[in-house]
């Protein structure tokens, strides 16, 4: 497979690594990004794999609740630009598609469209706003949560929003909760929650990296063991600092309050979406020459 200026520019930016190092990793990986990525963590020259960073399209995470608290939906509708993730027709369309998914309680996008909205379906409706704004809109996805415990539901300027269901805990503390996996972005509950494919993989990484430090085999061994703790706190919700303490983990906020998580929803628009780059110099040498 050839590699593009475009494959090392993207790899340049999840890993931070020197054009010339993204470059010789695509080759000998043939291509294969993830591969690439993993090849630059183990020779230590990735300072962080930026995949999250790749957001590019536009829209709003809008949010539903029901009048006791206990249900929620959050929905995500994309556009085209910014400006009309802030058109006031574009959110008051997404606010009722999360009030009816709340409502209807779909089993998948499909069957949300085909559902009914101020007299005809969501998507006929859609099909009206694209006409009148002049964008293309899409409704991407949603998740629903219930509990019969704490809901806490949050989102961030409308393009980051999460649920967390809590068991045995306040409503401030669920709300609080749900700010935190906003800012934070945890991957999983617990360390037991995350595969062991991941754990295989990351061990791995960090195995090849003490290597190179030419210390002794038990060296490496205690170095990967505390090494490969630390990784797993900073990607569970457990294990991470609380954002709003640091000299407590959230593990320790809910023993103090007697509480659990019993899981979490996290949407961040545009997430793993790719956007079009576009050149505006050649596109307008292409309009020069159409003309």
């Amino acid at each position: 497979m050839a590699v593009t200026a475009a494959m090392v520019k993207e790899l340049r930016d999840r890993t931070g690594a020197g054009m010339m190092e993204c470059k010789k990793a695509l080759v000998e990986t043939q291509g294969d990004m993830d591969a690439a990525i993993e090849s630059l963590r183990k020779s230590g020259l990735a300072q962080a794999d930026k995949k999250a960073g790749r957001v590019a399209a536009e829209g709003r995470i809008a949010l539903a609740v029901s009048d006791d608290g206990r249900e929620a939906v959050m929905v995500e509708v994309n556009c085209e630009t910014d400006f009309v993730a802030k058109d006031e027709n574009f959110n008051a369309f997404a606010d009722a598609v999360a009030r009816n998914a709340l409502a209807e309680d779909p089993a998948d996008v499909e069957t949300l469209m085909a559902s009914g909205l101020d007299g005809a379906t969501v998507e006929e409706t859609r099909q009206a706003l694209v006409s009148k704004i002049g964008e293309n809109v899409q409704v991407r996805r949603f998740v629903r949560t219930s509990t019969d415990g704490s809901l806490g539901a949050y989102v961030h300027g409308g393009r980051i929003g999460v649920l967390v269901d809590l068991a045995d805990g306040s409503g401030a503390l669920a709300r609080d909760l749900a700010m935190h996996v906003a800012a934070m972005n945890p991957g999983f509950v617990s360390a037991d929650d995350v595969p062991a494919d991941v754990v295989a993989r990351e061990k791995d990484i960090l195995v090849a990296q003490a290597e190179a430090t030419g210390k002794p085999p038990e060296i490496i061994e205690k170095m990967v063991v505390g090494r490969l703790r630390k990784h797993l706190a900073g990607i569970t919700l457990l294990g991470q600092p609380f954002v709003k303490d640091s000299d407590l983990t959230v593990a320790q906020l809910l023993e103090q309050n007697g509480a659990s998580v019993r899981g979490f929803d996290r949407l961040a628009v545009g997430e793993g979406i790719e956007k079009k780059q576009e050149n505006f110099a050649d596109e307008v040498m292409q309009q020069v020459k159409g003309g």
